[in-house]
């Protein structure tokens, strides 16, 4: 089955009481039982729902995994994915990573004994400098949340694989349609379905995928255990989104492109950070591990401070200035003051989070329109 009828079939099935097409929304926390222990496959809506199952398969089909696991937000798979270690360990991550990755890492995790090394990874030979006895996790981000830096999935799973590490990629920006890491070597695939897989900003969720069944086991364990799952209405609405996931991808990537070579050519921007550009670096991993560049752009704007930034996003009047991104609509963000603000200014500037940064998330509006609106804000 080829990606795109993945999207609406993969791991789905027919409503078995009525034929209802969709999955009907099992709003309920716990089903009845013949006997102790007697039940049709669901017991209490915390451990299964059979509304998350279909999604939580989708997520499975549409990343070439074999388990997926739907958490009530990003940072809760995160938080699942870390409580597989323990106090003592370490993990190698991206420096250019989500402020909130960076803030549970170090201001949650690190206080349990857990160390982090920053770095970046561009270059994918440095990670393996990095390793020691005591590693147990290599979390990668790519595209990087804000500075769309490439990082090469294979090269790093070369060196997960021959230290016997755990890799787990944040394919958020990318999506499925872009990029399938688990394919390439990870063993952990990770997704803010908030963002593109919902696809509408209107639900809040996180996703898993693996391959392997003992480490799948490990996963649904602390899921349970620890109890952030997503309800059934939210299930049923990204499980909706993923219907529509292709297309929705393929005018992103459109006006994702549309949107960078209009800022490229603008006589005010000084820098334009989209792996689409050949000299952007690693633009060559970019077009062999993706199938297209996607429709997130950041840019600086020449002599550009904190107050000219803050003036570009609030003139804006098609890209609505917000958290978040992957939706329909056009978004416009501040990192240093949003996403990022979590990340010290120090550390945040060394990986070019700088306070001039703006962040777009291009949505699938009319392209024309968006030019439009960001030539009335840069002026």
């Amino acid at each position: 089955m080829k990606f795109n009828t993945k999207t609406i079939h993969g791991g789905q099935e027919y409503d078995k009481a009525y034929g209802a097409v969709m999955p009907p929304i099992y709003q309920t926390s716990t089903y009845a039982q013949t006997t102790p222990g007697g039940h049709k496959g669901f017991e209490y809506s915390r451990t299964h729902n059979p509304t998350r199952k279909a999604l939580e398969d989708s997520f499975a089909s549409i990343e070439n995994g074999n388990f997926g696991l739907a958490f009530g937000s990003g940072l809760a798979a995160i938080d699942a994915v870390i409580k597989l270690l323990k106090p003592g360990d370490e993990v190698i991550s991206t420096n250019d990573l989500y402020g909130g990755s960076y803030r549970l890492f170090t201001k949650i995790y690190e206080d349990f004994g857990i160390k982090f090394h920053f770095i970046g990874m561009e270059n994918a030979d440095k990670v393996a400098h990095y390793v020691n006895e005591k590693t147990r996790l290599i979390w990668v981000e790519t595209p990087t949340n804000p500075m769309m830096n490439i990082i090469d999935i294979q090269a790093v799973a070369a060196v997960a694989k021959e230290h016997d590490i755990l890799l787990a990629v944040d394919n958020t920006f990318a999506t499925p349609y872009l990029q399938q890491p688990l394919e390439l070597g990870a063993d952990i695939v990770m997704h803010s379905a908030t963002k593109y897989l919902g696809g509408h900003s209107d639900v809040v969720m996180g996703a898993l995928v693996v391959k392997d069944k003992e480490l799948a086991d490990k996963l649904y364990f602390i899921q349970n255990a620890s109890g952030a799952v997503c309800g059934p209405m939210d299930s049923f609405l990204v499980l909706r989104g993923i219907k529509t996931l292709h297309v929705r991808m393929q005018r992103h990537c459109e006006n994702g492109k549309a949107i960078a070579a209009y800022l490229a050519s603008h006589p005010k921007i000084e820098k334009v950070y989209w792996p689409g550009f050949e000299d952007h670096p690693n633009h060559d991993v970019a077009k062999r591990q993706m199938n297209d560049f996607g429709g997130m752009v950041s840019f600086i704007t020449k002599g550009s401070n904190y107050a000219e930034a803050i003036k570009i996003v609030e003139k804006l009047k098609i890209f609505t200035l917000a958290e978040s991104l992957g939706g329909v609509e056009s978004l416009a963000g501040h990192p240093a003051s949003m996403t990022h603000a979590s990340i010290p200014k120090e550390e945040r500037e060394k990986t070019g989070v700088v306070d001039s940064l703006i962040r777009l998330s291009v949505g699938i509006e009319d392209v024309e329109d968006l030019i439009e609106d960001l030539r009335q804000a840069i002026g």
